[in-house]
């Protein structure tokens, strides 16, 4: 019975101490990002604003993940890198302006997915500035470039 109890207690340790391992290292590998990634992440997203700004569909496309999605501030999905470009044209149409991109946080889920929040604002239309919250996820594909994997815009409770 000893010899039970024993191994159950050694059994049970064991797990504790290799969990703790993995959320251990989970930890280690998002604080350890390099100055150099973060500028990375920070480029792909003032890509993707420099070409929605200049409507250079291709600039856009080049930052984006083909299974890209898309949330936008008025709750129309957008899934597919063709559908998501399309309807930021017919967006750039509809909301002409210049577009900014203000990035408040870039936070590394894993060494090679990112969450990065901004302020998304578009001025010098007829309208009011129109100001919204944009959350962008990002992973690293087999080359080793970050890519845009789905958005979400947010128009903040005036």
């Amino acid at each position: 019975m000893k010899t039970l109890n024993h191994t159950f207690l050694v059994t049970i340790l064991a797990v504790f101490l290799f969990s703790g391992c993995a959320v251990h290292q989970s930890t280690k590998t998002t604080s350890n990002v390099s100055v150099q990634s973060k500028q990375d992440v920070h480029m792909v997203l003032q890509s993707y604003v420099a070409g929605r700004q200049a409507r250079d569909l291709e600039a856009v496309k080049a930052v984006l993940d083909p299974d890209v999605d898309q949330l936008t501030s008025r709750g129309e999905w957008r899934r597919g890198r063709e559908a998501a470009v399309a309807g930021m044209k017919r967006s750039s149409k509809k909301n002409p302006g210049n577009r900014t991109l203000k990035v408040e946080s870039i936070r590394f889920l894993k060494h090679d997915v990112v969450l990065a929040d901004a302020r998304y604002i578009i001025k010098g239309t007829n309208d009011p500035d129109r100001i919204l919250w944009s959350s962008f996820t990002l992973v690293k594909d087999s080359n080793g470039k970050w890519r845009i994997t789905s958005i979400r815009n947010q128009k903040p409770k005036d």
